[in-house]
């Protein structure tokens, strides 16, 4: 075992348990409000009508919404999560597994229950600083649940922190190591072909919004509140860009999403009514595709085709070892596993990206979760069989020996004198007679 996956020694002092989650937690905490209160805050005091507490307090609210927790304003209930914060959120969490396992000594121990121990404290930690923030939150005008913040919060980061446990300690390294190549093979396809459509949704998305620029400029323009709250409204639109990404994503796959209740955005209709003044939302289609549009509907099968194909050429690349390549039951198997999991996936994350935006017409916005993990599910099980079958049917191993590889000396100890240059063996002569070595010198003409 190497050094850095050994584990630690008891050389230097290990931290509490419980002292090491509640700091870890608590910087992960503070590290995702101040983004969101300086936003928010911003936004409010640039209208002359907030105050410092105030803001604090809507950065807190901000903060528990990034969360998935849901508030109930005046307008209905307030669901819908900006994934930007999220995770960012998330990332932070894992980053405190991290810490908090190499605090406590886990690092390289391979201890399941330790890393469950570490994740937990975190959890934990975290949940109470929830709980925390919404009776700070709860007031006449914004509602906040405690027990439903302190659970949301303890599942949200038990989940992250074990991860950067898992990681931090060998855990996952040893599961991975264990879990059947097909299984293995297969997560890794999924995952790949669900950041695959995650990106091709971005980028369709990222062109609609470039397209109509201007009005979403417009859009920006209509608040009246200054420099600083027009600089805070794009930022809370930047927050929700992975929500478009994923509502992109939905598009391409053909379930669509809706931005209201009795409202459709697909491929092949669009119904919407009035809009409320959101710079995404300025990207909308205005109507169903046609012509040179419907190339869209071949997206998703093409990403299941290329991780299809990449799946195939990393199984039919020759080890090292000159080994048999892989035979067909090795490489449809991972291939028929990728599409659930990135159904999974994209179901999940479509999942995360909807949510009510008060109440009356707005409190449907977003994809349906099942439609998009179902549609997900086959198309990328279709594409990706087609592609490793693609990959398997165009290989051609190569029937030459392997010429063997030729040693190589061990770091940091001199190669011998017959491998270096200049060597006794190959030494040179003198620089007058490199031309003519001493035994093969020509005789002098003797003159007569």
């Amino acid at each position: 075992m190497s050094a850095a996956r050994a584990p630690e020694r008891s050389g230097r002092s290990r931290a509490p348990l419980p002292v090491a989650a509640g700091v870890a937690a608590a910087g992960a905490a503070v590290t995702s409000y101040l983004p969101v209160a300086l936003v928010l805050g911003s936004a409010q005091l640039s209208e002359d009508a907030g105050s410092v507490p105030g803001a604090l307090r809507a950065g807190l609210a901000g903060w528990l919404l990034g969360h998935g927790v849901p508030l109930q304003t005046t307008a209905g209930p307030l669901g819908l999560v900006p994934l930007t914060l999220a995770v960012f959120a998330f990332w932070r969490l894992c980053r405190a597994g991290v810490h908090a396992s190499r605090a406590v000594g886990a690092r390289g121990g391979r201890s399941p229950r330790q890393a469950v121990a570490v994740a937990v404290a975190v959890g934990t930690g975290y949940a109470l600083l929830g709980v925390l923030a919404a009776l700070l939150v709860d007031d006449a005008g914004l509602r906040v649940s405690p027990l439903r913040a302190g659970s949301t919060l303890l599942f949200f980061g038990t989940l992250a922190a074990l991860l950067g446990a898992a990681r931090t300690t060998g855990v996952a390294a040893v599961v991975a190591a264990r879990a059947p190549a097909v299984l293995r093979e297969g997560v890794r396809t999924g995952l790949v072909t669900g950041l695959l459509l995650l990106g091709a949704g971005a980028g369709a998305a990222g062109l609609a919004v470039v397209s109509a620029g201007g009005d979403a400029a417009d859009l920006i323009g209509a608040y009246r509140t200054g420099v600083a709250g027009q600089a805070g409204i794009t930022l809370v639109s930047l927050a929700y860009v992975p929500n478009a990404a994923v509502w992109s994503t939905a598009y391409l796959l053909g379930p669509g999403f809706a931005v209201g209740t009795d409202t459709a955005v697909r491929l092949s209709e669009v119904s919407v009514g009035s809009l409320p003044a959101v710079p995404l939302l300025a990207g909308l289609p205005s109507g169903p595709v046609d012509g040179l549009g419907a190339a869209l509907l071949a997206v998703p099968v093409l990403a299941g085709m290329a991780a299809g194909w990449l799946l195939g050429r990393r199984l039919l690349r020759p080890d090292a070892a000159d080994g048999p390549t892989a035979g067909w039951a090795a490489l449809l198997g991972p291939a028929a596993l990728a599409g659930p999991v990135a159904g999974l996936v994209l179901g999940l994350a479509a999942a995360a990206s909807g949510g009510p935006l008060g109440g009356g017409r707005l409190a449907e916005i977003g994809p349906v979760p099942w439609q998009v993990a179902a549609v997900a599910a086959s198309v990328v099980t279709v594409g990706a069989l087609l592609g490793a079958a693609a990959a398997k049917a165009l290989d051609r191993p190569s029937t030459a020996p392997r010429p063997p590889a030729r040693p190589r000396p061990p770091v940091g100890r001199p190669r011998p004198p017959q491998d270096r240059p200049g060597a006794t063996g190959d030494r040179l002569p003198p620089t007058g007679d490199r031309r003519h070595p001493p035994g093969d010198r020509p005789a002098r003409p003797v003159p007569d």
